[in-house]
């Protein structure tokens, strides 16, 4: 017999959660790195000295994750969304008033940061594989591209209203677009798991018959079998590769997203040139998430993370022999195609590897480890920067850390429960 249901809400409720993620991403995550130029000539402040707020932002984002993973079994992420995006909107009406260092620690660094833990993408990828098992690769690859397009869009947007009306005014503004869409459109659409309003993932009941003409594909990649305790996770040297990638990767985002415009306005390029240029690696993004959400039903996590991990590299080696815009066009293009497709790979990856019951346990646990490691970069790089007087040795480790990644993707297989 055919399963007999009512439309799935799982792709409306995507929807919702692809407009939370795109707003953080444009209006924090990547929003940072534009306005530290104009802000550090206002008050004279050093790169490494406003770096400090945003690995402060990271750091908190992810140390705090065991306690999101709690609320979140309590509360349902829903209400983690919604409450913690409220708190960023805060920290960025309180980022247009500062006038000394501790208050970005405290608007970015510490508000925006809670933010993070509570209401992103702990929260944002445990809805994700609670509503979806078949079809979860390509449900995160359309959830990832919305941060891509929140990052192209908004740093060009973002150094016009600088330009225009002072770095004050452009965080009063990306705080109303925040609340607008995370806080009133994201808490009006997103439910936190299928049987909330009495459906189940993908829509398909477990055991039921699919008629072949249906949409929804065969399982053509590793799953597993049964849902991991906790324990038995953080027990598996799989899991330990996987975040030891997932570092990697955001180890060298973060740097990349925080000098990128002053590294490039550095070479000689215009303010508006720079943020184009990272506006433009977070708009190839776009096409790596959505290739890897696309591969990711056909092709295993580890072949496909070689791939992404590669572009990357190259871009990075385009970035450090830039000698024109079309190096800086060629650096935008690989490394925001890899990135992009590894944003994705991560946690399809995991939830592919230890199931969908105590997905947001395990990823709250081990956030931690992940956040420290890439919390790192920023003042690194500007450590560096101020020591050197460029950015030559920060992106030559950078480098050799996405040649770490690929050996431990190449070695990486799924583990055997207990």
């Amino acid at each position: 017999m055919y399963l007999k249901r009512t439309r799935f809400y799982g792709w409306v409720n995507l929807l919702g959660l692809m407009l939370v993620y795109g707003s953080l991403c444009g209006t924090a995550t990547y929003a940072y790195g534009v306005f530290l130029p104009a802000m550090g000539e206002t008050y004279a402040w050093s790169r490494s000295a406003l770096s400090g707020p945003y690995a402060l932002f990271f750091i908190i984002g992810g140390l705090l994750g065991p306690l999101a993973g709690m609320t979140i079994d309590r509360f349902g992420a829903r209400k983690n969304i919604i409450a913690c995006n409220i708190i960023v909107v805060i920290g960025l009406l309180g980022m247009s008033q500062v006038t000394a260092i501790w208050h970005i620690y405290l608007f970015f660094g510490t508000l925006a940061g809670i933010g993070i833990a509570f209401g992103e993408f702990i929260p944002i990828t445990t809805v994700i594989n609670n509503w979806f098992i078949r079809k979860r690769s390509l449900a995160m690859g359309l959830l990832f591209t919305s941060g891509g397009i929140g990052g192209f869009l908004m740093p060009p947007v973002i150094s016009a209203l600088i330009i225009s009306y002072g770095w004050r005014w452009a965080w009063i503004g990306l705080a109303v677009i925040h609340l607008l869409l995370c806080v009133v459109m994201g808490g009006l659409i997103i439910r936190g798991r299928p049987e909330d309003i009495g459906q189940v993932p993908d829509g398909v009941e477990a055991g039921a018959h699919v008629h072949p003409g249906s949409s929804v594909p065969p399982v053509r990649v590793y799953q597993t079998a049964r849902d991991w305790q906790l324990g038995e996770a953080l027990r598996s040297p799989a899991l330990w590769m996987i975040i030891g990638i997932f570092a990697i990767i955001l180890f060298v985002l973060n740097m990349l997203s925080t000098h990128q415009v002053a590294y490039l306005q550095d070479l000689g390029f215009s303010p508006m040139a720079s943020a184009t240029a990272l506006g433009m690696m977070l708009g190839f993004s776009i096409f790596g998430r959505l290739l890897s959400g696309l591969l990711g039903m056909r092709f295993e996590g580890r072949h496909m993370a070689l791939f992404f991990l590669g572009c990357m590299g190259a871009g990075i080696v385009s970035l450090l022999h830039a000698g024109g815009i079309y190096a800086i066009y060629l650096y935008s293009a690989l490394t925001g195609i890899g990135f992009g497709g590894m944003i994705v790979l991560m946690p399809n990856i995991l939830g592919a590897f230890f199931g969908r019951t105590h997905y947001v346990r395990i990823i709250g646990w081990t956030t931690p480890v992940v956040t420290v490691v890439s919390a790192m970069s920023p003042n690194l790089a500007g450590a560096l920067y101020d020591a050197t007087g460029q950015y030559t040795v920060p992106y030559a480790i950078s480098l050799f850390l996405i040649i770490v990644g690929m050996v431990i993707a190449f070695l990486l297989r799924p583990g055997t429960a207990p």
